[in-house]
């Protein structure tokens, strides 16, 4: 998790609620992982406070040194409605909706990578929703919203039913390419770069780091190194669909190939076949140097190693690896998205 010194993390940002007033979802357009001086003066008088005014935003605004953040500032403080305050000193487990919504800014920020922020208690703070063209609508008020919508002639398109929306609804990070911006959820982590193609799929908390080809799913937790590509159709495991505590990770310059998966981590320049799935319990035949025979192990064993290439035999079906000396190479076209 975060280092205590290099967290305090806060956000001013704009909430939708439901008609009972229950919090649906929170845009923060400049959150920040760690206060600068003058916002931790600004927090020490407003930071226990769930609202803030214009004038204090205002105020704050003409303090801070953050440009960005003074220029999202001022565009919130033309804002009639109270504005959303939520400061977190330090990082413990997520205790309301407005601090989910913070942490998986964060993340799609690029103020934090994946698996570094204390995300406990995320699904119980996130509201099932109803995602629409005109935003976020509680469950339990859509059919008088719809009836209300279809009576003026305008009817809601229904997008998703989710606790999560998708993060180009709150956060466009520099030099991506998304070419399904509904397969990529707030909270993922896309560094400059990263491509990712119809077929790909980023959950929260987790991320490539760029540049990188996503063809495939990365799953929760799953981070994924610089010059990888993740071919069509490919998976990785995540811990939230049945990877048990083994964190996956893919190192730099490496290839899963289409409807290939992984559910061990990778080191560096690594390639998976096409159509391989490798899990932990996967019987494997190490072929190196040394064992020109190849050695019988179970795939777990070779978690984290670099320079591996996983190959079925064709004649045997066996499932081989071998050392991998080439590394791939992302065409610097496809991840030149300024």
């Amino acid at each position: 998790m975060t280092n205590a010194s290099d967290f305090h993390a806060f956000g001013i940002g704009i909430a939708s609620h439901s008609q009972a007033g229950a919090m649906l979802d929170c845009y923060f357009p400049a959150p920040r992982k760690q206060a600068g001086p003058a916002e931790l003066s600004w927090l020490q008088q407003h930071g226990k406070a769930a609202t803030t005014t214009a004038d204090a935003v205002t105020a704050l605004a003409a303090q801070t040194d953050d440009q960005a953040l003074a220029k999202a500032l001022r565009a919130l403080a033309e804002q009639d409605a109270p504005l959303v305050l939520c400061a977190l000193p330090e990082d413990g487990p997520i205790a309301s909706t407005a601090e989910a919504y913070l942490k998986l800014h964060l993340l799609s920020h690029r103020q934090a990578r994946p698996n570094t922020l204390n995300l406990d208690g995320i699904f119980a703070n996130l509201p099932n929703v109803v995602w629409t063209q005109t935003g976020p609508v509680a469950t339990e008020d859509f059919e008088s919203r719809q009836i209300a919508a279809r009576l003026r002639g305008e009817p809601l398109d229904v997008l998703a039913i989710d606790k999560f929306p998708k993060m180009t609804n709150y956060v466009i990070p520099a030099g991506v390419r998304i070419a399904d911006s509904s397969r990529v959820r707030l909270g993922a982590y896309l560094g400059d770069g990263t491509t990712v193609m119809h077929e790909g799929f980023i959950n929260f908390n987790a991320g490539a780091l760029g540049p990188n080809m996503v063809e495939g799913r990365l799953s929760q937790g799953v981070v994924m190194g610089a010059n990888s590509d993740l071919g069509g159709g490919s998976s990785t495991m995540g811990t939230l669909s049945g990877g048990g505590e083994m964190r996956i990770t893919i190192g730099e310059q490496c290839l899963i190939g289409a409807n290939a998966g992984t559910g061990i981590p990778l080191g560096d320049r690594c390639t998976i076949e096409a159509g391989l799935y490798i899990t932990a319990g996967t019987p494997v035949l190490l072929i190196d140097g040394d064992n020109p025979e190849g050695q019988p192990i179970k795939a777990r064993a070779l978690a984290g190693e670099s320079d591996l290439l996983f190959i079925r035999n064709g004649r045997t079906g066996t499932v081989e690896c071998r050392t991998n000396r080439r590394a791939i190479e992302l065409n610097a076209a496809l991840h030149a998205h300024n």
